[in-house]
Formats: structure tokens, sequence, C-alpha cells
């Protein structure tokens, strides 16, 4: 009796053994699982990190966009500064210009004081351009219509006077030029093309040239647009360097105003001859360009040209002046009316 026992035991047992492996199985299927869930987990828990991190730049971005607000506006109001200074010199000069129209109306009727008031005012506003603008051309032709004017009126008490200008029309020959409205100009022209200049981060890749060939036939001709049409879908560029700037609309307009505040600066810099402050806005204003902006289009090729040669040429130009020859033409009127008396 006992080994039947035993024997249905071993029975019992071997059955038990039978249907081990589709409990196998779906302890596997149970494990797999549990190993999809545990990598599901990880995976979100990665996105949730990697979420928060560009929540973490994005405010980041924000307070450097509000910090370079803030520089903009202090830009802004040194500028408007500037440009106070700069009509405030102007408006002087008009005072001036006003007073030298008034003195020639008050001058006595001979044809002398006629010829060297009207000499006065000549000299008087070609040295006002050539200290605003550096137009050595205008003071050039100033002097020379001046010297023109007195070897018409044939008098011998003017040579000391051409003499002078003599001296002072061969250092504005030999002085370098620099072309102070064109440079403006240039810098105007930076100014306005800023607002059509593409982001970066705008710039999409460039088609194929297979999906840009010519097909014989209509059927042809549909189907080749439709395979290209596919193709567009999902297309894989190399931006050939590093990670394009990602901005937010505002921070793109702050970018762009930023860029135009550094040209004017730029040319009020070249207003005043100062070179320092001109290079570096030139510079800073290149660097801007080929870094947030697709340089790659027309309008940001021509832009990182123009700003390659401004920053190359010089404006810390020494120029002459002609305040011998203004002096000269001051000076002459006294002893002439000291003579006549």
């Amino acid at each position: 009796m006992e080994n039947d026992t035993s024997g249905t035991e071993r029975a019992s047992k071997l059955k038990a053994w039978r249907i081990s492996p589709t409990a196998i199985a779906f302890g596997l299927v149970a494990l797999l699982l549990a190993w999809q869930w545990y990598d599901g987990r990880d995976r979100i828990g990665a996105l949730r990190d990697e979420l928060a991190q560009r929540v973490r730049e994005s405010e980041s971005d924000s307070r450097d966009a509000r910090l370079a607000a803030r520089q903009a506006q202090e830009a802004a109001r040194e500028a408007q500064a500037k440009l106070a200074q700069i009509e405030l010199r102007l408006a002087e000069f008009q005072s001036q210009q006003i007073g030298l129209e008034t003195l020639y109306q008050e001058l006595s009727r001979s044809r002398d004081e006629w010829v060297l008031a009207e000499i006065e005012q000549i000299l008087m506003i070609a040295s006002q351009q050539l200290q605003l603008t550096g137009n050595v051309q205008v003071a050039l032709a100033a002097l020379q219509t001046a010297d023109a004017r007195l070897a018409r009126s044939g008098r011998p008490q003017f040579l000391p006077l051409r003499k002078v200008f003599a001296r002072d029309i061969e250092r504005l020959k030999t002085a370098p030029s620099l072309d102070v409205p064109g440079i403006a100009a240039k810098l105007d022209q930076l100014i306005a093309g800023v607002d059509s200049l593409p982001l970066v981060q705008e710039a999409r890749p460039q088609a194929t040239a297979a999906a840009k060939r010519d097909a014989d036939g209509l059927w042809e001709r549909l189907v080749a647009e439709f395979l290209g049409e596919l193709k567009q879908l999902v297309r894989i560029q190399n931006m050939e360097g590093s990670d394009p700037a990602l901005l937010s609309p505002p921070q793109a307009f702050f970018l762009r105003e930023n860029l135009k505040l550094r040209l004017l600066n730029a040319r009020l810099a070249l207003l005043a001859r100062d070179e320092t402050t001109y290079r570096s806005d030139v510079n800073v204003a290149a660097s801007w360009l080929a870094r947030y902006f697709d340089t790659r289009s027309r309008a940001a090729a021509a832009m990182a040209v123009s700003l390659k040669q401004l920053g190359s040429g010089g404006i810390g130009v020494s120029l002459p002046t002609i305040g011998e020859s203004l002096a000269a033409v001051r000076g002459y009127k006294p002893i002439r009316k000291q003579a006549g008396q």
C-alpha cells in the first residue's frame, strides 16, 4: 500500500512538471511586461527631466532678453543724448550762418569787401562741412573757388591771401579721403534691411537636384511631382556647425532692435570720428549676423560682406583744416579798413 501511495505521489509530481512550462511562459511574459513598464517609467522620467531643463533654459533666455532690452534702452538713451548734442551743434552752425548772412547784408557796397565777405562765408561753410562730415572735396572746391574769385579781381593786395590759399589747397590735395556720407548711407541701408533678414532657425533645406528634374510625359511629370511631395514630408539636413540659437518671437524682435541700435551707434561714432566705438559696433553686428541669422540667404550674405568692408576700413583719418585761410581772410579786413582811414 505504501508503494502504491508513493507511486501516486510520483505520478502527481510528474503531472505538475508537465504543466510547469506554461507557468514559466506566463512568468516570462510577466517579467517582460514588468521590464517594459520599468523602462517606460525611466523614459518618462528622462523626458520630464529634459522638459524641466528646457524650462530652466527658457527662463534663463528670458532673463537674458530682459537684460538685453535694458541694455538696448540704455543705448537708445545714449544715442538720443548724442543726437541732441549733434542737433545743438547744428543749431549753433545755423545761428552762425544766420549771423554771417546778416553781416553780409550790412557790409559796405564796395567790390573788394563784397568779395571778401563772400569768400569768408564760403570758407566758413566749407570748414563746418570738413569738421562735421570730413568732406575734403567740398573744402578743396571752396578754396579753389575763393582763389579764383581773388584771381579775377586782379588786385595785387590779395596776393598774400592767395599764397595762404595755395598752402591749404596743397594740404587738402594730399590729405587722405574719407567718404563719410557714403559710409553713413551704407549704414542706413543696413539698418533698413535688418527686418528682412531670415533667422538661422527659419532656414529650410534646399531641394535636391533629383526633385527639380522635369519629366517628359504628363503622367511621368505627375508621378514625379507626387513623389517629390512625398520626399518633402521628411528631410534631414546637416546644419554644418553648432546648434542654431532658438529664439522666441519676443527674443527675435529684441535681437533685430539691438542689431539696429549697434549699426546706429556705429553711424554716430562715424560722425564723431570715434574709430574704437565704430569698429567695436561693426564687429559686434557682424558676429550677431553670423550667429543668429541665415548667412546663406542673399540678404544676409550681402550684409555680411558690407559689414566686413566697413570693419576693415578706418575712420580715424587725420584731416587738415582750412583755419589758416579763414583766419587770413578775417584778419585782412581790419588792415584794409585801417589803410582806408
